[in-house]
């Protein structure tokens, strides 16, 4: 089946063009040989969970780690019940740790534990009967608010000194937002005057754009799987429109290829990339819809 251009969701190597998405985040590595428990916030569309369910495979295949992105998401429908928020929570970790780690590292049973205590015990247990370090990305991070949002910040914090033994040796929370504004999220003051409710963190650290070498080169594998070149000019163009957000490179290339000139030979000029702008923006498929700001040539 052919690849294509990816507009819904994480990217999945063996149906989509993509690129490593380790590249725009280089640090990683040297953060979970140091046990840094660590911050990844980006707008939306931007590639955060794609980038970490590459790495926690990477890390998993390498033999050193058991690594594997997790999401919270669920327990946002239980803003003001920790308990039930974190029965959801553990339920989908169960689930997608089957899917994304062989046997022999997935989780034991979850023990029991009291309420605004279950997050912290089940990766205390899971930390202890992993032959490897353990190394978990949380996403969704900022879907959690008020009661429940402190209460997972609150386990991650008290864990935080046993790792690698009894804690994960390293962690990440992925969302929209950085770790400073959490706070305002769970119902403290928008004043950052007391401490925050995770400060255990390494680095907080954002996901950049594609350069334009890096559009030219997602662009290069559709040449590759079908002949159908970008001119240099469409590639700089789209560029410019994007400014290399990630989604919005898919969404013009997926319009070209898709809709303009389907199984079409014919080369991508750069007329063709402004009617798929064009597009876009008729369905308001734009940039401010795509959880990154307005940006110049998109103005409808």
């Amino acid at each position: 089946m052919p690849k294509w251009f990816n507009t819904a969701g994480p990217c999945q190597m063996d149906i989509h063009y993509m690129l490593s998405p380790l590249a725009r985040l280089p640090a990683l590595t040297r953060l979970i040989e140091r046990r840094g428990y660590f911050v990844i916030h980006a707008p939306r569309q931007t590639g955060k969970t794609t980038a970490m369910l590459a790495l926690g495979q990477q890390l998993t295949a390498s033999g050193q780690y058991t690594a594997v992105m997790l999401s919270v998401e669920v327990g946002a429908a239980f803003p003001h019940d920790p308990g039930i928020a974190e029965a959801a929570i553990l339920d989908s970790w169960r689930n997608a740790a089957k899917f994304r780690l062989p046997p022999d590292l997935q989780p034991p049973p979850w023990p029991q534990a009291s309420v605004g205590q279950r997050i912290g015990v089940a990766l205390s247990e899971w930390s202890q009967h992993s032959p490897r370090p353990l190394v978990i990305f949380i996403d969704e991070i900022d879907s959690l608010r008020d009661e429940t949002l402190i209460a997972v910040l609150r386990q991650l914090r008290s864990g935080y000194p046993n790792r690698p033994q009894g804690f994960p040796q390293a962690l990440a929370l992925i969302g929209v937002r950085d770790v400073r504004d959490y706070k305002i999220a769970s119902g403290g003051s928008n004043r950052l005057n007391t401490s925050s409710p995770f400060n255990i963190k390494l680095e907080s650290l954002t996901l950049r754009n594609f350069t334009q070498i890096e559009v030219a080169e997602l662009y290069e594998q559709h040449t590759t799987a079908t002949g159908q070149v970008f001119s240099p000019e469409a590639v700089q163009r789209s560029f410019e429109l994007t400014q290399g957000q990630p989604w919005l490179v898919n969404a013009l290339a997926r319009q070209i290829v898709e809709v303009i000139l389907p199984e079409s030979q014919q080369t991508i000029e750069t007329s063709h990339v402004e009617q798929a702008k064009e597009i876009l923006i008729q369905r308001q498929d734009t940039p401010k819809a795509a959880g990154s700001p307005f940006l110049k040539g998109w103005e409808g």
